[in-house]
Parts: C-alpha cells; structure tokens; sequence
C-alpha cells in the first residue's frame, strides 16, 4: 500500500511540474524544456497505468521508476529463502560485472562506448545494492 501512495503522490507532482512546463512552453519554449515535458509525461502515464492495475487486480506492474527496484527486491528474497546457492551466484556475478565495467572505462580502446559502459556500471552497482540491502535485512 506504502508503494500506491508513492506513486500518486508522483503522479500529482509530475502534474504539476507539467502544468508550470506547459505555461513556459506556451510563452518561450527551450529543447529542454521540451524534453523535460516528455519525460513527465511518460512517467504520469507510468504512475496512471501502476495505479490502475493495482486497483484493478491488487499488483503493480513494476514499471514505474519509483517501485521499480521493489520487484528485483522481492525477486531477490524470495531466491535468498528458496534457492541461497543461486542468490550467491546472482550476487557473485553482479560483482563480476562490476569490476568488468570498471576496467572497461579505464580502457582507451572503448572510448566510443565509455557512455554505454558508466550506465551498464551504474545498473549493476544499483543492483548490487539491493543485494547488500537484502543480505543486511535478513540477519
């Protein structure tokens, strides 16, 4: 329930910074200001469609950057009760690609990927926090 009242506080918020968006594009517009417009956009209709599944059939989707984090937490203690040796693995590999990714942005050959690289390491750092904050939790 914490996670729908989240969301539409999002959605609220994402409305309103679409509302003050809207009067600076009518009277200025910047690319910026264009794409910041999109991007609440797309996360309103994400916070909408989260909110309307779970009062449809009581479960998010999932998709919504705010809980989006809650179904890898979930998918991840449920595998430390069930399956711990593969939890470990999961964790272990996690770890992998995050010394992987570290060596490749040291790399002079992939500077054409360096941006693709700082996300990829950013993505399994953020996933190997949720390992951490997991294994903390359960002690």
């Amino acid at each position: 329930m914490q996670s729908a009242v989240l969301i539409y506080n999002d959605r609220i918020a994402t409305y309103r910074r679409m509302l003050q968006l809207d009067e600076t594009l009518d009277a200025d517009p910047t690319e910026r200001d264009v794409s910041q417009m999109a991007e609440l956009r797309i996360r309103n209709l994400q916070a909408f469609a989260e909110l309307q599944n779970f009062n449809d059939t009581g479960l998010f989707l999932y998709k919504h950057p705010l809980i989006h984090k809650a179904k890898e937490y979930a998918r991840l203690s449920e595998l430390l009760m069930n399956h711990p040796e593969e939890f470990l693995l999961e964790h272990r590999r996690a770890l992998d690609n995050i010394s992987r990714y570290e060596r490749y942005l040291r790399r002079k050959d992939r500077k054409d990927k360096r941006s693709s690289d700082r996300d990829l390491l950013n993505k399994h750092r953020n996933r190997e926090a949720v390992f951490k904050l997991i294994l903390e939790t359960k002690k």
